[in-house]
């Protein structure tokens, strides 16, 4: 069977480079051909009036989030500050060595489905919390907090940011969980390379609960759809949007600029992800904090230009969000269009992040879930809202946008935005938006090369096989026009929501296991602190 798919797989390669061959248009037309039906089942709109239709993947992911939230007792309010403390370090001791060795923490650590790795002095994985929280961060903020906020917003209006940020929190939630089953159930290899995901918390925790056989098969779905995903909206969406920007800004006018773009962007890729997760976290690590720090910099000096019109932008907010056209912009127009825009916002409840978080090192699965909620607030609730106050605040007059009128070029408004406080910002923002395309890239080539080795098997083989066709979706992605391609990169990113909120649902009480003995653990030590306990982790 791996076989099979696999040959399939190379097979489609010279389908693809045709793309370059033929125009873009006929391309876009026969890929539309194929897949308009996929497309059209994942985004199938159930009609609740005349006006407002909901697509029914959309209904199954904030539902499950709504489910976690409540079911974890609102852990995404009650956790935050332990995961910032987690971030910091201040348990490192605890998760490296176990409470149970260090401050007589008498409940066991029931670890057995978790392999010790090679990597490291008797810790699991293979990366830091924050280097883990980098990686995912860096697969999730990008153009949906720059394109999609403003596609949101032309849809809805300024009542949009609301339910942008309710679902910015209820996504937390269903991040902690998801998160804490990729820890969980990760395999190690001999060499120490972590693989994890829902691919193996569906088939390892659903055959634990006697579902064996469904785990198997919402895996495989899982692993087909993340590939997708990878060569679509986590790799050509994101070239073709750098390379847009980089010959619009300055001025390239010929037919091959696209392609030659493509090329050193391949290349650079490829000095990344050919060192695996490891390199990929470290360049993360870096690459992301400074980019959204200047584009958070330059919307905190727009906002701090105009901090008098904050609070009738946050009223605007406000009382959009209850009308029908507020609504409709939120939920649809946020969810949907500005998250299939920016190939989705915060990706909560796609699973997708909990490949990444999987390498991490410690021996609780829970404290990855806990630093994983701070994923979607920083993605949604602070970056994307930050975006959305920047637009409204310098759109009072309407001079740029026009409320439910849909745009299509979400950067361009947003650069419009910038520029209207900050000259020439757009300059700026086309480097952020390559270096936001660029880390997108490399953390969702780590994403879809976990789903290609659990279908085609663990090697250096096929690990480069996979590598070399995701290179050539960088160029060809960045050569044509996407259309279609988009549509069915979308969905499947979308369709990854199925078989993951199922299995994260079934495997609720075994999250809530882990959630307490995290927490007794983290008790355990700053109970022994109190009575003069050392602080081991100042020695870490």
């Amino acid at each position: 069977m791996k076989r099979y798919l696999l040959t399939f797989f190379t097979a489609i390669l010279p389908f693809l480079t045709f793309a370059q061959e033929s125009t873009s248009e006929k391309f876009d037309r026969l890929f539309k051909d194929y897949t308009g039906w996929f497309v059209d089942a994942i985004f199938y709109e159930i009609p609740f009036s005349d006006t407002f239709q909901i697509p029914w993947v959309l209904i199954v992911l904030v539902g499950g989030a709504l489910f976690f939230t409540f079911y974890f007792k609102l852990i995404n309010i009650t956790g935050f500050g332990t995961a910032v403390r987690v971030v910091q370090g201040k348990y490192e001791d605890i998760e490296k060595h176990g409470a149970d060795t260090l401050y007589g923490d008498p409940t066991p650590n029931e670890d057995h489905n978790i392999i010790e790795t090679l990597r490291d002095d008797s810790a699991h994985g293979e990366v830091s919390h924050f280097q883990a929280l980098t990686a995912a961060l860096s697969a999730t903020v990008g153009l949906g907090n720059i394109a999609g906020v403003a596609v949101a917003l032309s849809i809805g209006g300024p009542g949009a940011t609301f339910w942008m940020i309710i679902a910015g929190l209820l996504g937390m939630a269903s991040k902690f969980a998801e998160c804490t089953l990729g820890v969980k159930y990760r395999d190690v290899g001999e060499d120490g390379t972590v693989y994890g995901g829902p691919m193996y918390y569906l088939s390892k925790g659903l055959k634990e609960k006697g579902a064996g056989g469904l785990g198997k098969i919402l895996a495989a779905i899982f692993a087909v759809f993340v590939i997708g995903g990878s060569f679509g909206g986590g790799n050509m969406f994101q070239a073709n949007q750098a390379a847009a920007q980089f010959t619009k800004l300055f001025n390239f006018e010929s037919d091959n600029a696209g392609m030659y773009f493509g090329f050193v962007m391949a290349g650079l890729v490829a000095i990344v992800i050919i060192g695996g997760i490891k390199r990929i976290a470290s360049v993360t690590e870096k690459i992301v904090p400074f980019m959204a720090g200047i584009y958070v910099l330059a919307a905190l000096i727009i906002l701090g230009a105009n901090f008098t019109l904050i609070d009738d932008a946050f009223g605007l907010i406000y009382d959009g969000a209850f009308t029908g056209l507020g609504i409709a912009g939120g939920l649809v127009g946020v969810m949907i269009q500005g998250i299939r825009r920016g190939a989705f916002s915060n990706e909560a409840g796609v699973g997708s992040a909990a490949i990444a978080h999987s390498a991490v090192r410690t021996k609780y699965p829970a404290s990855e879930g806990i630093v994983a909620l701070l994923e979607p607030f920083v993605d949604t609730v602070v970056i994307c809202t930050m975006t959305a106050l920047v637009i409204v605040i310098t759109n009072f007059d309407g001079g740029f946008m026009q409320y439910g009128v849909e745009i299509k070029e979400g950067v361009e408004i947003t650069a419009s935005a910038f520029d209207t406080v900050i000259p020439h910002f757009s300059v700026i923002l086309t480097v952020a938006v390559i270096l936001f395309a660029f880390s997108t890239m490399i953390s969702w080539s780590y994403y879809g090369m976990q789903g290609w080795a659990y279908l085609f098997g663990k090697g250096k083989i096929t690990d480069l096989i996979y590598k070399f066709l995701f290179l050539i979706f960088v160029i060809v992605g960045a050569s044509i026009s996407l259309g279609a391609v988009i549509d069915f990169s979308d969905a499947m990113i979308f369709a990854m929501v199925v078989p993951n909120i199922i299995g994260v649902i079934m495997l609720s009480p075994v999250i809530r296991k882990e959630l307490k003995k995290y927490m007794n653990a983290i008790n355990k030590k700053e109970d022994a602190l109190e009575d003069g306990a050392e602080d081991l982790t100042k020695h870490m």
